[in-house]
């Protein structure tokens, strides 16, 4: 097999949520990760490489949270950790044009860094969504612009030259089905279990190849087509009510009455 393509998303951390007293989220100041779902993306260009044999493996990256100047580092760390895992060299795509991302976008520069950097996949592989957006439309939208066959939501893969066979995993039901290389496929959680990569592994990573590139190296003109007016989280105020009681008996009489008064309790 030639090269394995893996996408990936360096992703604002979930765990790692920001906002201010009004809700309103603070997405600069969340910190990026390697998408949680694109470690198993890369376990499966692993084991691919070692059971059928390709000459390397590469990671691509659109960073999609700015400003570029900010996240440029975190970005940075998220490939690094792909590239501990497996990966044989990363390409990422940092430009404030494409900020904020949105699938289509993403997509088109993908493509556009796919042709920069002269890939030639047999697969490209993904995860089934991001762990921020989680719109799932990437990979499906890549292939349509490559002109290749997709395969979403697989939970098994195998590979026989140039055949793929997948298990799809549509929730009511497993389906099972073939295409023919090249081709997309998207992959969910329940594939495999990823490796975490050996101390060893993360110390090779600072040697292999991470190249950074701007719109302006690629030669094209692409900008990004969303605009966040307003993300807000729940914002949960507590009332800070203190109970008090001669005795429990009282204190747990006074709180159910309490309950019952804000509507949490019927009785």
């Amino acid at each position: 097999m030639a090269e394995i393509v893996v996408l990936l998303k360096p992703a604002l951390n979930p765990g790692m949520i920001k906002a201010d007293a009004q809700g309103n989220l603070l997405v600069d100041s969340i910190p990026l990760k390697l998408s949680d779902i694109d470690r198993n993306a890369v376990q499966l260009a692993n084991d691919i490489k070692s059971k059928v044999g390709a000459d390397k493996i590469i990671g691509i990256a659109v960073l999609t949270w700015g400003p570029v100047a900010k996240r440029l580092k975190d970005a940075e760390s998220s490939l690094r950790e792909a590239l501990a895992m497996g990966v044989d060299e990363a390409h990422l795509l940092a430009d404030d044009k494409l900020i904020p991302g949105d699938p289509t976008t993403t997509a088109v520069a993908l493509k556009a860094l796919l042709e920069k950097i002269g890939a030639n996949p047999k697969l490209i592989i993904a995860g089934e969504a991001t762990v921020d957006g989680f719109t799932g439309q990437v990979p499906g939208r890549l292939a349509e612009l490559l002109g290749l066959p997709y395969v979403s939501f697989a939970k098994k893969v195998e590979v026989n030259g140039d055949k793929l066979t997948a298990e799809r995993d549509l929730e009511d039901f497993i389906e099972k089905v073939e295409t023919t290389l090249p081709a997309v496929i998207s992959v969910t959680r329940e594939i495999n279990a990823p490796r975490l990569p050996t101390l060893i592994q993360i110390r090779r990573a600072f040697k292999k190849p991470l190249t950074k590139y701007t719109l302006g190296d690629l030669g094209v003109s692409i900008e990004s087509i969303s605009n966040i007016l307003e993300a807000r989280v729940l914002a949960v105020q507590r009332k800070q009510v203190i109970i008090e009681g001669d005795s429990l008996e009282e204190i747990a009489d006074k709180l159910l009455d309490a309950l019952v008064n804000e509507g949490v309790l019927k009785l």
